[in-house]
């Protein structure tokens, strides 16, 4: 399940090697239906699980320890765009973003592991949010990497490499877990805080560049879409 939620990367990239641009509203709807997705994710399940499974301080610190994370990567990224060495600035460009999936797909392995541990209803809803989100994410990376002057395949197996970080963090929660059940609470506010720093900073921006009618199609999509899955789970 965690190689599905990975390739999502990988099946976005396919989508921009075979299909070339795309519409303007299709590259709005479809970060909006992630973070539509992601919100309600993070809001029905992730954050009430983590209470549930540890207290509220313990929910409040894997919170802000998974947010602080996350901002402190996407400085990193920021600096070490200013100093790279690359020449072709769609190629810099495509590289960070590529950087910049890799880094936070580590965590959303882990929440996977701890949303499994759970109940398989959060498990498979998780799956099915990060899988949505990382679709866009691999378009993201994939357009500049070509407009850089690299092949298709070359593009594709960077990809690939990319989707399988999410199942390796998916191993090393269930290690993490098994030393300690206590942390599956931390671990699943920690990812609820990656993926709602994730949301405003990143998909929300992303969406609402090019089509704000569609963004807010795709956000409402999103998030209705979990409403109905909790309630035929249900």
């Amino acid at each position: 399940m965690g190689l599905a939620a990975g390739l999502g990367t990988l099946a976005g990239t396919m989508i921009t090697i075979r299909f070339g641009r795309m519409r303007p509203s299709t590259l709005s709807f479809l970060p909006g239906l992630a973070a539509g997705i992601m919100t309600a994710v993070i809001l029905c399940d992730l954050l009430p699980s983590a209470y549930q499974h540890s207290n509220f301080k313990t929910a409040l610190t894997g919170f802000w320890g998974g947010a602080g994370l996350m901002y402190a990567l996407d400085m990193l990224l920021n600096n070490f765009h200013y100093f790279s060495s690359y020449s072709n600035k769609y190629l810099k460009i495509g590289y960070l973003i590529a950087a910049g999936i890799a880094i936070h797909d580590l965590p959303e392995g882990l929440a996977i592991a701890a949303a499994f541990e759970t109940s398989e209803k959060l498990g498979s809803l998780l799956v099915l949010a990060i899988g949505l989100h990382n679709i866009p994410e691999g378009m993201a990376a994939a357009v500049p990497l070509r407009f850089g002057g690299l092949e298709a395949k070359q593009v594709a197996v960077l990809s690939a490499l990319i989707s399988l970080i999410t199942p390796l963090g998916v191993i090393l929660g269930l290690v993490i877990i098994s030393i300690s059940d206590n942390l599956i609470g931390f671990i699943l506010a920690f990812a609820a805080g990656a993926m709602g720093y994730i949301v405003p900073v990143e998909l929300i921006p992303e969406s609402m560049r090019q089509n704000r009618f569609a963004a807010g199609t795709g956000i409402l999509a999103g998030f209705v879409s979990i409403l109905a899955l909790h309630s035929l789970f249900k």
